[in-house]
This record gives structure tokens, sequence and C-alpha cells, in this order.
């Protein structure tokens, strides 16, 4: 239902134009007639006002400007950009998720940064090519690196005599090898793989992104075709991953059609049951886990390789209203926030990955290869048109396979008919 309020509420401003006057907050002065920037975050952190405030206050000082930062709850953001779009009252900078672009952009609210990224951000910042999406330069990465992984119980492995898989090949073997009944009753009480295949109180796309983006890119196709006018991933390879899946359901536990992902996690791999989870990752997950699981023994691989390597990892970013009264300021304030002297006082007080090649590791060691020489094995979301409606069908007719009801490719196949129908649509309204 809130997500049919937010289509309305956007087509509502689309028709009637009101776009054309968004960022007009910009027009305001702050303290003592100093320019105002307006900028919308959600809560990154318990404390988010209180952790930034300090931080931006040197880049008033230096700019001579003044900074309204207004925090929400991530319950309704969506909802809040939605309504402020349609109300003429969009901040000079925010922040989205991959989801959110395609509205904006296709709407004019948000501006391609293209021209002001030079040679030496591209240098600089680590991840700018992840918020390059439908044909320009509409992110700038803020928060990013912390991809879902694939953890292993190191003393199932060594019981079993098995090596950290690298391939689809490996992961299946063991998975088998560890589903076994471990103490004698005639019941499996040990499982190969802890997955949860109900969203639980998160949303659908979550399954998505533990369970089934990464056997979508490891088996080398994607989520549109390069135009973003039909859907790829029912072609031959997104079946592959489909079937994969689905192959590895006898070493899931038998009620993960019920139980939610994260529980899978916490229940089950976090308390030495299964040989296999996924979960984000994270810069402190050493000290996050030994508080949770403190018996586990336990390791990760970034990402399986079956053709191609791939995992997910979220890009959240930064992005510049195409209102903005002076881009140029704005930008500079983008990269302020996203650069290595605001990131690196800020990681201490809530762990992240660096953004830039300046700011230093600050978290576990035996995460940070990560953030080296595993960057390159996630990525985030390919950003398409009606995107949130065509993967959120998807990861059901996924869960309608795992439950019976559908062979690999009729659910592939089923999930590609509704997403080009939805594409046909959209695109219709633009010719």
């Amino acid at each position: 239902m809130k997500k049919k309020m937010i289509s309305v509420l956007l087509c509502a401003a689309m028709v009637s134009g009101l776009l054309a006057g968004c960022g007009g907050k910009s027009e305001d002065k702050g303290k003592d007639g100093k320019e105002k920037i307006s900028m919308w975050v959600p809560a990154l952190d318990d404390a988010v006002e209180e952790n930034w405030t300090p931080l931006l206050e040197k880049f008033e000082k230096e700019n001579n400007c003044e900074i309204d930062m207004e925090v929400l709850p991530w319950e309704n953001y969506e909802e809040k950009w939605a309504t402020g779009a349609a109300s003429q009252d969009l901040p000079d900078i925010g922040y989205m998720y991959a989801e959110m672009f395609p509205t904006y952009i296709d709407s004019g609210a948000v501006a391609d940064m293209s021209e002001y990224i030079t040679d030496e951000d591209k240098e600089e910042y680590l991840y700018l090519d992840h918020g390059y999406m439908m044909d320009g330069q509409y992110g700038f990465p803020v928060v990013t690196g912390v991809p879902f992984v694939l953890y292993y119980n190191e003393d199932i492995l060594n019981e079993l005599g098995e090596q950290p898989p690298e391939t689809w090949e490996d992961f299946k073997r063991i998975c088998e090898k560890a589903t076994k009944d471990t103490d004698g009753d005639g019941k499996i009480d040990q499982y190969g793989y802890a997955v949860g295949f109900n969203n639980g109180s998160m949303n659908m796309l979550y399954l998505l992104n533990a369970y089934f983006y990464s056997l979508l890119w490891q088996s080398g196709t994607d989520i549109y075709k390069d135009d973003l006018k039909s859907v790829k991933f029912n072609d031959e390879a997104g079946v592959e991953a489909a079937e994969f899946f689905l192959s590895l359901k006898p070493y899931m536990p038998e009620n993960f059609m019920s139980l939610a992902a994260e529980d899978a996690f916490s229940t089950i791999f976090g308390q030495g049951k299964a040989a296999f989870g996924v979960t984000r990752s994270s810069s402190i997950q050493e000290g996050l886990f030994k508080e949770s699981y403190p018996n586990l023994n336990w390791n990760y691989v970034t990402s399986l390789k079956n053709k191609d390597y791939g995992t997910f990892g979220a890009t959240d970013c930064m992005t510049l209203s195409s209102q903005a009264e002076n881009p140029e300021l704005c930008m500079k304030l983008i990269k302020y926030i996203t650069g290595s002297e605001f990131m690196t006082e800020y990681h201490k007080i809530a762990s992240g990955a660096p953004l830039t090649k300046s700011e230093p590791y600050q978290g576990d060691e035996k995460m940070e290869r990560i953030v080296t020489e595993d960057r390159d094995k996630y990525r985030p979301l390919q950003v398409g048109p009606c995107g949130s409606d065509i993967l959120t069908n998807l990861a059901s007719e996924l869960q309608a396979m795992m439950e019976g009801k559908k062979d690999a490719k009729t659910a592939m196949d089923d999930a590609a008919e509704y997403g080009d129908a939805a594409l046909e649509e959209y695109w219709a309204d633009k010719e």
C-alpha cells in the first residue's frame, strides 16, 4: 500500500510539473545571510545529527554557509521523498539507495554530476563507478564496501576434510557432505546451507540481496538488457542460477520457507548448525560475532565463482538536486562528506569501509581483504526503470519455485514476462 501511495504522489508531481520548482530551499538564507544548503539523510546510526554536525562545522566555516541537515527515519524515507516531490520541497542534496534512483532520474529531480567529476576525483574516490547509472553520474557513493558474503564454519569444514569453497561445485559438494544427522536420532540436525527464504520483517528484496543476486552475477548475467527496455535475468545463465539455487534445497533447514533470512543466519549458522550462512559483512565483524556467537569458529568467502565473481554490496549515494541554486558548492559539500577527512572521523564512531584511497582502514584485520584484494568481487544493483516492482515480483517467483509450485525456467520466464510488461508500459510513456 505504501508503494502505491508513493507512486500516486510522484505521478501527481510529474503530471502537474511541480518538480520544476524542487530545490527551492536553497533560495533561503541561513544565519547572518549565509547561503543555506538543505540536506536529507536517513538514520545511518543511532545519533547521526550528533555525529555529523561537528564534522560539518568546518565546512560551514570555510565556505561561509549554513547546512540544514534533516535526519529522516528509514521506515518512511521513500515516502518523504515522494511527498517532497509533490510539494516542491526537496533538498539541495540528499541520500538515495539504488531502488530510489530511476524515478527521480526520470523526473529530472536529480542532476547528472558528470561535469563536476575531475580526474583527481576518479583517482581518489574508490567507488565512483558505482554511482554511474542510466547513462549518468547521478550518485556519489557514501555507504558501500559492506557486501553480503558467504560465511563458513571452520570446525565443520575441518571435520569434513574440506577447504573453503571457491566454485559452485565446491560449495554444493561441501553442503551435501555437511547435511547429516550428527547425534544418531534419525533426524538431520546439521545443514549445508542456513537459508531462510521468508523475508520476515525485512523487505522482500532482502532475499535477493542475500541469496540470488550473487548467483545471477556469478553465472554471467544481469537484471536488465543494456538498453533497459527488457529484462535479462531469464536468459540461459539466469535460469542456470535459479536451477543451482533450487538444487541446494536438500541442504537447507526443513522449515526454510517459513524461516526468516536473518533468523536462519542467527539460529542455524550462528549456533554452529550449518556449514554456510550469508549475511551482510561488517568491518567490525569479529567483535559482533564474538558477542552474538561466542562459540562459533568462522571465516568467510567474499564470492564464489562460476563464470565470474559477484555478490551484492549496496552502494548508497549522495545526490544533487537538479534545481540547486549553487550546484558547485553543493558538490563541494558532497565531496567533503565522502572524503577522507570527514569519513576517517565518522568511521571511528560508525564502522564503514574507506571510500577513498586516502582514508585508512579502521576495521578488523580479518575483514580487511573485502575492501582490498576482494573489492572487485562485489557490486551494486544495475539500476533501471520499475526496479522495485520487477525485483519484488522476481523474489515472489523464486519463492514459488522453492515451494515446488514452478520449475526454475517457468519461474524465471514468468518473472520476465511481468518485468517486460512493466518496462513496455514505462517506455511507451516516453515515446
